[in-house]
């Protein structure tokens, strides 16, 4: 029912409470006539009992007045307060999106990190076979030196750097036969390659530690600010659901006093401006939390799904493991693209949207459908945790999930042998499954869709 609406039950109720009374004092009037000797003293208590009412209805009237009073101001620092929440949700928002960005380059540089470590290894593990295939002439050239009494290192104990010492050293003595120079050359490349590729190990495994815990601090921070955008969320809507009881309560007692009428007919009309105002206030709001965010997104936020080919990131750190019409598990045909990633990745929105649906789904763990627009709709699935509930807006790059420590989807290995986690991504266009592909960014960049 509308505000105007009750305001006229509560007028039409009133104004029979006012015939009431003035049919009330007519009689009185009608029965003073007629009884002109009537007790004195009776008509004085008459008086004085009006009088008292009149009194305790002014008082009441003032009463609920300043209530009302209190209660409007109360109205206004809430809508005050809404207004500062929604900046603060705004900024939070933007703060999710770019803390989001922060986590997935420490993703990819732990990617590349992990990567280079590999090659790495599979290096010295060559250069490794090589020294073992050259073992006896670092050997014979260190029992030279030994013969010329610089007593070198046992060769069983001798680390690349030293033995490179040694070779060096023994090439310079000339202890180191002419037939056998070709193959001292070969071994002292093959150690400086190890003392190098031994030092790079190193260095790339003090990065990914740094990285490691530089993403860990990361993934905190989102679930701090998450948390925190929640809270604001709740907060406000307690607040004002709270405050509209209290004035609905208010307006109801006002409602048994005629002289509160053409008040209550003001307060529809300021209700009326305060609707306006937090329409307006809303609006300065999205225009605020837009502007917050990057131009990039900016641009993306106003542009269709459809016009974003070729722009939209993955929503998680990793590779595509299995394409859109390959062979699934099953032996069926892929719907979507398959992601293998790290555990604990964060996942987040690949385009601006709304949650249709989040929850549990079969065998696939916690499954987000989001509305994209223009007819096209975005299925995740394979997550841990989803981090946005049903009918939110999300913002693109905006945190929405997690994935967990292993495959959800099923128990055994991907036909890749990986047994990470996986995130099942399909993409929707009025209904039917489309193949994603054309959308897919050439580089993760930071924030998804438009970090290119």
């Amino acid at each position: 029912m509308s505000k105007i609406a009750v305001n006229k039950g509560r007028f039409s109720w009133a104004c029979r409470g006012m015939i009431a009374a003035t049919a009330f004092a007519l009689t009185l009037s009608a029965a003073q006539a007629e009884d002109p000797v009537a007790d004195p003293s009776s008509a004085s208590d008459t008086t004085a009992a009006i009088a008292t009412s009149r009194a305790e209805r002014q008082a009441e009237y003032e009463q609920v007045t300043h209530e009302i009073g209190i209660s409007a101001e109360r109205m206004n620092s809430l809508a005050a307060d809404v207004a500062k929440v929604k900046k603060d949700y705004a900024s939070i928002t933007a703060a999710l999106i770019q803390s989001a960005m922060t986590e997935k380059k420490l993703s990819q540089d732990i990617e590349d990190i992990t990567g280079r470590l590999e090659g790495l290894k599979e290096q010295k593990e060559g250069i490794h076979n090589s020294l073992l295939a050259r073992r006896g002439v670092l050997a014979e050239v260190l029992g030279a030196l030994q013969r010329m009494g610089l007593n070198p290192p046992p060769a069983i104990l001798v680390k690349p750097e030293d033995a490179l010492s040694s070779v060096r050293s023994a090439i310079l003595l000339g202890a180191v036969v002419p037939e056998l120079r070709a193959e001292t050359e070969i071994l002292m490349a093959d150690m400086k390659e190890m003392s190098r590729v031994t030092a790079s190990i190193e260095a790339e495994r003090q990065k990914l530690v740094t990285s490691v815990g530089e993403q860990l601090a990361e993934k905190k921070r989102l679930t701090l600010l998450q948390e925190q955008k929640q809270r604001l969320q709740v907060e406000a809507e307690s607040a004002l659901v709270e405050e509209r009881m209290r004035s609905e309560d208010l307006a109801a007692r006002a409602t048994s006093l005629k002289d509160l009428i053409a008040g209550l007919e003001k307060q529809a009309e300021q209700s009326r401006r305060e609707d306006e105002a937090a329409r307006r206030d809303e609006e300065r709001a999205r225009a605020a939390e837009l502007a917050a965010l990057p131009e990039a997104n900016r641009l993306m936020a106003a542009a269709p799904f459809s016009a974003l080919r070729g722009q939209i990131a993955l929503p998680v750190t990793g590779r595509i493991t299995r394409q859109f019409g390959e062979k699934d598990d099953s032996g069926g045909v892929m719907l979507g693209d398959m992601v293998a990633t790290q555990s604990g990745a964060i996942v987040t929105a690949p385009a601006d949207g709304s949650v249709l649906y989040a929850g549990p789904f079969r065998s696939y763990g916690q499954l987000l459908i989001l509305n994209a627009g223009d007819g096209y709709h975005v299925v995740l699935a394979g997550m841990s945790r989803i981090s946005v509930s049903l009918g939110q807006s999300v913002l693109a790059g905006e945190p929405i999930g997690a994935m967990g420590e292993a495959r959800v989807a099923s128990t055994s290995a991907a036909p890749n042998g990986n047994t990470g986690p996986e995130l099942y991504i399909e993409f929707r266009k009025d209904g039917k499954p489309v193949d994603p592909t054309p959308w897919w960014a050439e580089r993760l960049s930071g924030r998804t869709g438009n970090g290119t």
